[in-house]
């Protein structure tokens, strides 16, 4: 935890709050904390800044906090990720949110398992847990959002050439294509399959919205692998 998420529920006077739970045991295990200890922290949605402890205890600390640093700006990328399997998704969403991407859709294909839409990682506090490790790690503030979208063709179709309009539009995908170009200086739409990739159909409907085929290489990496280079590559300074 490289940073102490505060909610405008914990604070008990316009700058000082008030926690308990995960954020007190961190504090007291981690940090081994005293009264007078300065810490980072940030609001949730909002600035960056310290807390100083002026109370501990067992069950509760209270920091005099001032919030004076925007959080890091996030790269101009949207995520149109196939659904990972459950064991990997968890990983995946705090790497997502760790690199800065603001807005991820989680969608079907045809090499996606129905069974993977069964998983309770999908509900809505599940990911948003993942999210907040996510936040805590890379020092950011700005919660992502997350789409959900169960049926690959209308969403390519109806949904993606509005959601991708005024980008740049690349499909990862390990066959064919140019490769991934490097520090992009506008705004980019990123499709990754799932593992093994998008079938030929899922390529030429995505080519259809306006996608072009992009590689890493003579290797073939998992998806969580490729995820953060691709993001990385795309978007090195952010």
């Amino acid at each position: 935890m490289n940073l102490i998420l505060l909610y405008e529920a914990d604070f008990i006077s316009s700058d000082i709050v008030r926690l308990s739970g995960r954020r007190l045991e961190h504090i007291v295990q981690v940090h081994r904390a005293e009264s007078g200890q300065q810490l980072r922290v940030g609001l949730l949605n909002g600035n960056i800044g310290f807390g100083q402890i002026t109370s501990l205890s067992d069950q509760q600390v209270e920091l005099q906090v001032g919030l004076t640093k925007s959080p890091p700006p996030p790269p101009p990328i949207t995520l149109i990720l196939a659904l990972p399997r459950p064991k990997m998704l968890k990983r995946i969403i705090q790497h997502v949110t760790a690199l800065g991407v603001k807005k991820l859709v989680l969608i079907n294909s045809y090499r996606v398992e129905k069974s993977y839409w069964q998983t309770p990682w999908l509900d809505e506090e599940k990911l948003f847990e993942q999210c907040l490790l996510g936040l805590e790690q890379a020092v950011d503030t700005q919660m992502p959002e997350i789409l959900l979208r169960k049926r690959f063709k209308p969403f390519v179709e109806d949904e993606l050439p509005e959601l991708s309009q005024d980008s740049h539009k690349l499909v990862a995908h390990p066959i064919g294509g140019t490769v991934c170009p490097v520090d992009l200086r506008e705004n980019c739409t990123l499709a990754i399959g799932p593992e093994g990739g998008f079938i030929a159909y899922e390529v030429e409907k995505l080519k259809e919205a306006g996608f072009h085929s992009v590689h890493l290489g003579p290797r073939i990496l998992r998806v969580e692998t490729a995820l953060p280079v691709l993001v990385s590559r795309l978007f090195p300074s952010s």
